[in-house]
């Protein structure tokens, strides 16, 4: 499981020129799913969203978590991410869960945060969407089950 993590002022999703999906400060969360990812990938991921230290404190250091200040997380399924372009020119998607699996993880994915506490605002899965975002820093980190577990 892949999770590119943008540390936002604000976000918006929209599909077909309607916003679907809205948050003030907080998390782009782009998440794709690979065939054979497990709970433990999917816990992986979610405690890591939740607790990455990432916002500044008063100090000025990235000491905080979403948790921490409040913010909100706008999760977007994006399968592309599991593409692979070492070889030709067109990537590979091979590795991609197919979009039932995908689908229930990502929305699993979705669960588990709010249960933490955690606003979260969604694309539409499969949908072609448009995400606009304000990214705060830049801040932009690349989370990956495979590389831990």
């Amino acid at each position: 499981m892949r999770g590119v993590v943008q540390r936002v002022l604000e976000a918006h999703v929209k599909v077909d020129g309607q916003i679907v999906g809205q948050i003030e400060q907080g998390l782009v969360v782009l998440l794709g799913v690979a065939q054979g990812d497990t709970e433990a990938d999917l816990k992986y991921l979610v405690e890591k969203t939740i607790n990455l230290r990432i916002f500044e404190d008063d100090d000025g250091k990235m000491n905080r978590s979403v948790l921490d200040v409040g913010g909100s997380i706008l999760a977007i399924s994006q399968f592309t991410l599991l593409g692979d372009a070492r070889k030709g020119r067109r990537p590979s998607f091979i590795t991609a869960a197919r979009p039932e699996e995908a689908n229930a993880m990502y929305e699993d994915y979705v669960r588990q945060i709010r249960e933490q506490g955690v606003t979260v605002e969604t694309g539409i899965f499969q949908a072609d969407m448009k995400v606009h975002l304000v990214n705060d820093g830049p801040v932009t980190l690349m989370l990956d089950s495979s590389k831990i577990l």
